[in-house]
């Protein structure tokens, strides 16, 4: 009897895409004598890997190249870093899967294992992130905040490496995690300091909606149904909808994360100025039923207290910094 085919994965072809696809494709074929094919895509952000990603063009730019071989028919799913995902839905697509988060916090990885409080004045600190470099100045406004590009790795070795021309460089800690450089962490910065990116630490495993229907893929469906968690799917339902109400993309400064704390999801947002000079902060919580609630759509509890919270972001004056971050 002949082995049933593989599962066909889309990914990017970078370490952590790589790894985590990998990760993502073992649990889905689990106990069904399937191998996993992960298939490389080359997207416009691996191709220009020195301009930022606002100016090439921000949301979607590790995404758009990926969906589309998935539309195509060349794979059965595409794993995306969730934090990358456009907060629109995608004509033709599902997002079927949010397996359980890793860390979502962002890590320091400095040289001589320093924190960021014992970081000398005026230190250098590499980020490609609008959002850590504005927390970053709001914390420490005498840091040298430099914008970097690269793979881990490469950045990794602004700071840590033998020709290293930073003091440290702020990277997410399940990046690391994923990758087995969790020695490189001198410090975990808690969300009082750098409130992470909205769905960061998630991965999103998106398929064709026909294929929710399809009697071949059956056994797919349910191994999506089993690795998706209610909790991390809730937490990153609020916070990709408050990014979606605020009309910010990826890599505006804003930052949200949600957890459960007992029957209640809570949430806390913020939008700052990328100097760091002024941030607007706000939290809510929702009683939330994970075994009962509907935990996606724009009516279910975690969508609606991630639109309200942006609302009351907005009413602070939210508004007219991503205006700002917009322009400059």
């Amino acid at each position: 009897m002949s082995a049933p085919a593989p599962l066909r994965l889309g990914t990017r072809a970078s370490a952590l895409a790589l790894a985590q696809s990998g990760q993502a494709g073992r649990a889905l074929v689990a106990g069904t004598g399937r191998e996993v094919e992960l298939v490389h895509v080359r997207t416009q952000g691996d191709a220009d890997r020195t301009s930022p990603l606002a100016q090439i063009g921000g949301t979607g730019v590790f995404v758009t190249a990926v969906r589309r071989a998935l539309l195509d028919g060349e794979v059965d799913a595409v794993v995306h870093s969730c934090k990358d995902l456009p907060t629109l839905p995608e004509d033709g697509i599902a997002l079927a899967c949010i397996p359980a988060r890793e860390d979502p916090r962002d890590a320091l990885c400095a040289r001589d294992g320093l924190t960021l409080a014992d970081l000398p004045r005026g230190a250098s600190v590499g980020t490609g992130s609008p959002r850590r470099a504005a927390q970053l100045l709001h914390a420490r406004p005498d840091l040298h905040v430099v914008a970097i590009r690269g793979n881990i790795d490469t950045r990794l070795g602004r700071a840590l490496g033998e020709h290293a021309d930073l003091d440290a460089v702020v990277l997410a800690a399940s990046g690391l995690r994923r990758l087995g450089r969790d020695a490189a962490i001198s410090e975990l910065l808690p969300a009082s300091t750098m409130l992470p990116a909205p769905a960061q630490g998630a991965l999103a495993i998106e398929v064709r909606s026909e294929s929710l229907e399809d009697p071949g893929l059956a056994w797919l469906v349910e191994a999506l149904a089993r690795e998706d968690d209610p909790a991390s799917r809730a937490a990153v339902t609020a916070e990709r909808s408050l990014l979606r109400t605020l009309e910010a993309g990826c890599s505006a400064p804003v930052a949200a994360f949600a957890e459960m704390d007992g029957a209640r999801l809570q949430l806390q947002a913020l939008a700052i100025r990328t100097d760091g000079g002024h941030a607007v902060r706000a939290e809510a919580s929702a009683p939330l039923d994970l075994a009962h609630d509907e935990l996606t759509g724009a009516a279910s509890v975690p969508a609606r207290l991630g639109a309200q919270l942006a609302e009351s972001l907005l009413g602070r004056g939210a508004g007219a910094i991503l205006a700002d971050a917009r322009t400059s």
